[in-house]
């Protein structure tokens, strides 16, 4: 029987300005776009979300402009049930925007770049998060990103640390990480280029085009000697490895026809993940949760929209006929 989780994410909220093209322009060039639109996203912003919508209570601690920007991202994280109480607003500093262009070539895996303007998210400060020392005990666990202040990221992760809750960084957008911070994560969750950037191990692909286990093992245990206690990677097509000093699976990636938009599938992933280890579920089985939930999320357009619901996600492990888990104790969540 599963335990409904509760999750404190300190994080992200970024408003998404998506175009979609048929070809990245080159330098210079300018070329005709096929479509624009708006989603509210950011990675703490998704990965909050995305874990209400498995089932878990979230709260979220993060900083928006005081703008419409702003005001549509605090509703797309109220009206997914998530608690946005400690959401402060900056009147100074517009709301974060992220500039997503994707090339939607046909018969071609959708591609994305993202330029992302933090705005008030970095201006989170040590006042935003000083109620953590009193709350941190009544949650499960404590999500992180790398789109707002360092220093921030390492108060809160050590405050964690220091209770005895878990914490989850999902080390993106890439960046230097220090082996004191990294000493008081629980879980850690890079793709392949954010694993090369930490650890200098570049996971080579077979001539199958699956990723070189030796590569992966040698990254895992680069990371696990720096005191991580558990390492997730995520490698695309290939699926994800979780792995901790006496424990090592790696689960497929879960396909499906209409991959549209990359774009939140690692906080979808994330979102579910946690959800699903937190309320009791084996790392393995999680991760079979969280590759499911990852594969909806890519065959819509953008990001909160993209984001499924746990009974979504329930109805993919049944059409996919999984044979892991009983997918029914999922709908124990809600």
């Amino acid at each position: 029987m599963l335990k409904k989780p509760k999750i404190l994410v300190v994080g992200s909220m970024v408003m998404d300005i998506i175009i979609s093209t048929s070809i990245f322009p080159n330098s210079g060039e300018t070329i005709l776009g096929q479509s624009f639109r708006t989603a509210p996203g950011g990675k703490g912003l998704n990965q909050a979300v995305q874990a209400a919508r498995m089932g878990s209570s979230v709260t979220m601690i993060g900083r928006k402009g005081n703008d419409s920007f702003g005001t549509e991202l605090l509703a797309a994280a109220t009206e997914s049930g998530v608690d946005t109480s400690l959401v402060t607003t900056d009147i100074e500093t517009s709301s974060a925007v992220g500039n997503i262009i994707l090339e939607m070539a046909e018969g071609q895996h959708t591609k994305n770049r993202i330029i992302v303007v933090p705005g008030a998210n970095m201006t989170i400060a040590a006042q935003h998060i000083a109620c953590v020392e009193t709350i941190i005990k009544d949650y499960d666990m404590v999500i992180l990103q790398l789109e707002i202040p360092m220093e921030i990221n390492e108060m809160v992760a050590k405050i964690g640390y220091d209770n005895g809750v878990k914490v989850m960084l999902n080390s993106a957008p890439s960046a230097p990480l220090s082996d004191e911070f990294l000493s008081h994560i629980s879980i850690i969750s890079p793709n392949e280029h954010e694993v090369y950037d930490l650890t200098g191990v570049k996971i080579r692909i077979n001539e199958d085009g699956s990723a070189i286990e030796e590569d992966i093992s040698k990254a895992v245990n680069v990371l696990l000697d720096k005191g991580i206690e558990n390492v997730i990677i995520t490698l695309g097509c290939n699926g994800a490895v979780v792995a901790n000093k006496d424990f090592y699976c790696q689960k497929p990636c879960v396909f499906v026809k209409n991959a549209v938009d990359p774009t939140a599938a690692g906080d979808s992933f994330v979102g579910a993940f946690c959800t699903g280890y937190c309320a009791g579920l084996s790392m393995g089985d999680a991760l079979d949760l969280a590759n499911h939930t990852a594969s909806i999320t890519v065959s819509r357009m953008g990001a909160i929209p993209s984001l499924p619901t746990v009974d979504e996600v329930y109805s993919l492990m049944e059409t996919k006929k999984f044979s892991g888990f009983d997918t029914n104790i999922l709908k124990e969540l809600y």
